[in-house]
């Protein structure tokens, strides 16, 4: 039988004990807290037991697995427990254990317990779990202490009417590498699959003002109408940005949504946009320029998909 091994991980943090908790519960903002996951879908909730799929980045690569969660308010405890492990994990679980230490004061622990499929791995998955954890602590301690994270944290929606096919639609966003050919505002891709369903996309655009951004992010397909997506390289303003395109067909034709969520950075607020900037400015400018570029590609996309349909 496989040998057990165990990991601590402990932080503390200026915030109340129940806002902590709220943090590590809603498993489905994690994509906006914590660094290493990418996507979370809940499969199943009853009560305070449910099954979830995570994907997330492990030593640079990404995994997916799923998990049954266990939440218990009272005790300020979540159990987990990988219900399918991905290689080179063969088994996992743990608890986060929430423990106020005065009304203001919270420590933080990150338990672990896994096994390998083989001995030869269990460095490879000791520093993934150590990484992950640091990373996760961190973000939580940085999310709960800010007073105003709720400000700073902004989620929209745009959304077009196509007289043509879904599919059109899909096929358009999904075949990033056409971009450059397709999209003005994209000068450079590079576009790699390291397993079906995830994409690596990194590309160069070209802002209004005619200066290049680079950026990467991972991208999650799934051909039943959907692109999720977590960008790495940020820019100065933004700490997180996640987001979604979604496709469907409607009774005159289809529809084409980009969503995006991002977290502000507030320190970068006044160095980027200028002394008399606040987190309002910053919220306006932010959704400006990724409806921009949304509206974009969203426009080609319709082309498309309507020359298509023609």
């Amino acid at each position: 039988m496989a040998t057990t091994h165990h990991a601590v991980h402990e932080i503390t943090v200026a915030a109340s004990a129940s806002r902590v908790y709220d943090l590590v519960a809603d498993v489905a903002a994690w994509p906006a807290v914590f660094p290493p996951t990418v996507h979370v879908e809940v499969v199943e909730r009853a009560g305070q037991d449910e099954r979830i799929r995570i994907w997330a980045t492990a030593n640079g690569e990404v995994k997916n697995w799923t998990s049954r969660r266990t939440l218990d308010p009272e005790a300020l405890c979540v159990h987990f427990r990988q219900e399918v492990s991905q290689h080179p994990v063969a088994a996992m679980g743990g608890t986060w254990v929430i423990r106020p230490v005065t009304d203001g004061l919270t420590a933080i622990t990150l338990e672990h317990d896994y096994q390998a499929v083989s001995d030869t791995h269990l460095g490879w998955i000791e520093e993934a779990v150590d990484r992950n954890s640091q990373a996760e602590l961190s973000a939580l301690k940085n999310r709960a202490e800010h007073a105003r994270s709720e400000d700073l944290t902004l989620s929209f929606e745009d959304t077009l009417e196509v007289a043509g096919k879904a599919r059109d639609l899909y096929a358009f966003v999904d075949e990033a590498e056409h971009w450059p050919d397709r999209l003005p505002h994209v000068a450079r891709v590079e576009l790699t699959e390291p397993a079906p369903g995830v994409q690596r996309l990194a590309m160069d655009t070209l802002a209004p003002d005619g200066s290049t951004h680079t950026t990467e992010s991972i991208r999650l397909t799934f051909p039943t109408g959907r692109i999720v997506y977590k960008q790495l390289g940020l820019p100065k303003l933004l700490t997180v940005h996640t987001g979604e395109w979604r496709f469907a067909e409607t009774g005159t034709g289809s529809r084409i949504t980009s969503q995006h969520t991002v977290v502000l950075d507030p320190d970068a607020i006044v160095p980027v946009l200028g002394p008399a900037a606040g987190i309002t400015d910053a919220r306006e400018y932010v959704r400006d320029a990724l409806s921009h570029n949304s509206a974009t590609t969203m426009r080609h996309a319709k082309d498309h998909a309507e020359r298509n349909a023609r």
